[in-house]
């Protein structure tokens, strides 16, 4: 068949539902059929799907003419999505395709979530097509024979590909798509992304930077301009002293005519903890509510999650309550309105957001902002500005994941065995390990083989046997077994039980929060004032102590930090207030109260101004500091500082840090003329002195297991009797020590210190913001009271130490005083 013909059968089957093929569609239709090789950057919700089964079917029906009367078993194209809950809506979309088409093919899903029987099923004869997950991919290339199973697979779609890049779920796929280009002879790969700022290096990632694939491929941009509309919920009365958890309930009433308004509305919220809150809270207030509303978030088991997703299918739901666990693109045709409850923290996750009301082609996407205190209103501001310019962020891909390779390697000695000098040219052609060096390879298969050399007399390391022919194989099948229930890159953030040295149990904390405490740090918890003694396993021990602290513990969702580009609008947005452009922006005009106050004491900063306010209270010397960055910046900021001021004068500060700035308490005055005189913000020294004033070993031991269980050092036991975090932790901690004594030159010690401070300080943005702070005229104000802009901060202290309701009523009573 002509390319004309197969075009005309797809375009009749638009005709038949109602439909056009959008330009691109056709675009990525002719590509395909070409043999190219690609990326589709198409938002959700406009059609994405169709525009790649089609041409996998056509390109089935134009090798097989009697496609109608004949059926070629086996594996013909894969489809990869990051998502479980995607893989129904997907197959559904496939199986209208071969159906109404007449072609006999086949559609299966394999994913985590498969029942045995299906899997054993899919053994004998595998689904012309199938869907299946990164994690699913790896086990298949973990089965004896796998080459016969992939052998005649013509295409390989992954989905949702800006999700994966920047992951260690990605660098999973560029592995895997290495071992099936030569598999598969005529393998065509494609990507499917939302708009990210490097579409392009999205593709060299994908297809790999120097591969025969790249030169032959082709970027299509569908360039639908969906209509996005935000609008924010504005307060009545707008207090002049913001403060966190205040507003968002206080707006509980302005939701229900939003959620009356619309078939089905999806309220967004940050966190598990957020989400619990809001779903109780609308029940108690409006329990005619009562089983047309419900909850979905990722701790909910399997069966509720399919049952609320179906619900909103049926639209038997007027409201869900959710997390990040409805972000991507499960079809939900019938949800209108979308809500998004607190700063959303980066342009990306909002415009995902929003994509999820009028998930369909052509159809306006309504998004509206509900604020937990007034500053997200600036926040809000710069979204409708992002909105307006279609701004977008980049994902920056992982290099030299060295324990995702040794686990990949181990993958493939599993099932046939590999020959390296096959599989190092396909390695070296991958994105992620393009720079690795014969003797990095060497140290790599050695460590397969002997477990690295610190450990070579330790019989369990030894995973892999070289036979006599070169072949790298693994031949126990205990080790097999093991390797197999352990194939995937998501690692659980533990959570650290505080008890006293007598082993009174007070709570549990994020492990993250306790890897920063050096021994004698104080912290709030529980209300109490602790000091912190050591850490043993998965146990803080600490003891009661009279010393002031404000060290507070946060929690994995209270830890988003504004995107690079995020804290890029918030301060242009901020900049826009004092030079009087901004009289358009709702938002801004409502905070007028606060600037007003903000005013009296202080200033509002402009471009080229680095605001600092000192004022004493009760609780002692505050310091404040306004980068405006976002958390994990100011995070590592506050420490630089405070370890740099400590040279200067033997003093102790306590640190706070939100999105907008960060604050150092200390019960003596910092001289801040010396501060600014001694150049303490300098980008000089920066790495050693932030390695000295955060706990940077405990950070990457921390760091390090992860490494250690993706590289298959620990074993995190079999499902249903997993080994405990305990052991875990315990385990992988000797395995650090052992490599900081002994093998500091090991790669994967190594790598623990780059993710560190690549990933999770964010060393690059804080580099620049430095460098931005050293343009800047610094601005010190000696305030006689708090300020507005430094309320936020000082209230967040209180939070642990009080109850909520205790909170609000001395919240109250310095708002009365301030506001006199």
């Amino acid at each position: 068949m002509t390319q004309k013909e197969l075009f005309h059968i797809a375009e009749n089957w638009f005709t038949e539902q109602g439909w056009k093929p959008f330009p691109f569609q056709k675009e990525t239709w002719k590509a395909f059929l070409q043999g190219k090789h690609g990326l589709l950057n198409a938002p959700t919700g406009s059609g994405k799907t169709y525009a790649l089964w089609f041409p996998i079917v056509l390109d089935y029906i134009k090798r097989n003419p009697d496609y109608k009367t004949k059926h070629k078993k086996g594996l013909k194209a894969i489809w990869i999505t990051p998502l479980r809950a995607l893989s129904q809506e997907i197959k559904q979309s496939a199986e209208r395709i071969t159906q109404d088409l007449e072609t006999q093919m086949t559609v299966g899903i394999r994913t985590g979530d498969t029942s045995t029987k299906e899997r054993a099923r899919q053994r004998t004869t595998m689904p012309d097509l199938l869907i299946t997950t990164p994690e699913s991919l790896q086990l298949l290339l973990a089965s004896k024979g796998y080459d016969k199973t992939f052998k005649d697979c013509a295409a390989i779609v992954v989905d949702e590909w800006h999700e994966l890049l920047g992951t260690k779920r990605g660098v999973q796929m560029e592995l895997g798509l290495s071992r099936l280009k030569t598999v598969c002879k005529n393998l065509r790969v494609w990507g499917i992304s939302a708009t990210i700022g490097n579409l392009e290096q999205a593709r060299d990632v994908l297809l790999g930077p120097n591969s025969p694939a790249l030169q032959n491929s082709i970027l299509v941009k569908a360039n639908l301009n969906k209509k996005i509309t935000v609008k924010s919920i504005i307060p009545e009365e707008m207090e002049a002293f913001p403060w966190r958890g205040h507003l968002g309930l206080h707006l509980l009433e302005e939701v229900v005519p939003i959620i009356n308004n619309s078939k089905t509305t999806l309220l967004f919220t940050n966190t598990r903890s957020q989400c619990e809150i809001w779903f109780q809270k609308i029940l108690e207030k409006h329990p005619e509510y009562a089983g047309e509303i419900a909850m979905h978030h990722g701790s909910i088991n399997k069966e509720t999650r399919i049952w609320v997703e179906q619900a909103i299918r049926n639209e038997s739901l007027k409201a869900v309550v959710c997390t990040s666990s409805l972000d991507l693109g499960v079809d939900f045709a019938p949800v209108e309105t979308v809500t998004q409850i607190g700063g959303p923290k980066g342009v990306a996750r909002f415009l995902q957001r929003a994509g999820r009301s009028g998930h369909r082609p052509g159809k306006e996407s309504v998004i509206y902002f509900l604020p937990t205190h007034a500053i997200e209103l600036i926040e809000a501001s710069a979204l409708q500005v992002a909105v307006r310019d279609n701004a977008v962020e980049d994902r920056i891909p992982y290099l030299n994941s060295y324990d995702v390779l040794v686990q990949y390697l181990t993958t493939l000695a599993v099932s046939d065995g590999f020959y390296p000098e096959e599989i190092y040219p396909e390695i070296k052609q991958t994105f992620c390990y393009q720079a690795i060096t014969e003797e990095q390879w060497q140290w790599l298969l050695n460590f397969l083989v002997m477990g690295s050399q610190s450990l070579k007399t330790y019989d369990e390391y030894k995973k892999v046997e070289v036979e006599a022919d070169g072949k790298f194989k693994v031949n126990n099948r205990a080790i097999a077994m093991r390797h197999r229930f352990q194939i995937g890159t998501i690692v659980g953030d533990a959570v650290v039980s505080v008890r006293y040295q007598k082993g009174g149990y007070i709570g549990s904390i994020e492990e993250y929060f306790i890897s920063k405490l050096t021994a004698g740090d104080v912290f709030t918890f529980a209300g109490r004032n602790l000091e912190f003694i050591r850490i043993k396993g998965m146990q803080a021990h600490v003891r009661n102590s009279t010393k002031r602290t404000n060290k507070v513990p946060s929690w994995m969702g209270g830890r988003l930090s504004f995107s690079a580009q995020m804290s890029e609008l918030l301060r242009q947005e901020l900049y826009t207030i004092e030079q009087g452009k901004n009289k358009t922006s709702e938002e801004i005009k409502s905070l007028e109260p606060m600037f007003i106050k903000q005013r009296e004491e202080s200033i509002v900063p402009k471009p080229d101004e680095f605001l600092i306010e000192t004022f004493k209270t009760r609780d002692g010397y505050h310091h404040i500091f306004y980068p405006f960055e976002g958390r994990a910046v100011h995070e590592a900021m506050s420490s630089l500082l405070a370890y740099r001021i400590s040279l200067l004068s033997p003093i102790t500060c306590s640190l706070a840090f939100n999105d907008y700035g960060f604050e150092l308490l200390s019960d003596k005055e910092i001289d801040m003329q010396t501060v600014i005189d001694n150049d303490l913000f300098t980008v000089e020294y920066m790495l050693p002195d932030l390695q000295k004033s955060l706990n940077s070993n405990e950070m990457a031991r921390r760091k390090f297991r992860d490494i250690a269980v993706i590289s298959g050092m620990v074993f995190t036991g079999y499902p249903e009797k997993g080994v405990k975090m305990k052991h875990l932790q315990s385990s992988s901690q000797l395995l650090f020590d052992v490599f900081r004594d002994f093998e500091a030159d090991n790669l994967m010690f190594q790598q623990a210190f780059t993710e560190t401070f690549e990933h999770q300080l964010e060393e690059g943005r804080l580099r620049l913001a430095l460098e931005r702070i050293a343009s800047q005229e610094i601005v010190w104000k000696a305030c006689k009271r708090p300020t507005p802009f430094s309320f936020p901060i000082i209230t967040d202290r209180l939070r642990e130490k009080l109850s909520n309701e205790k909170l609000a009523d001395r919240i109250k009573r310095m708002t009365k005083i301030l506001t006199k």
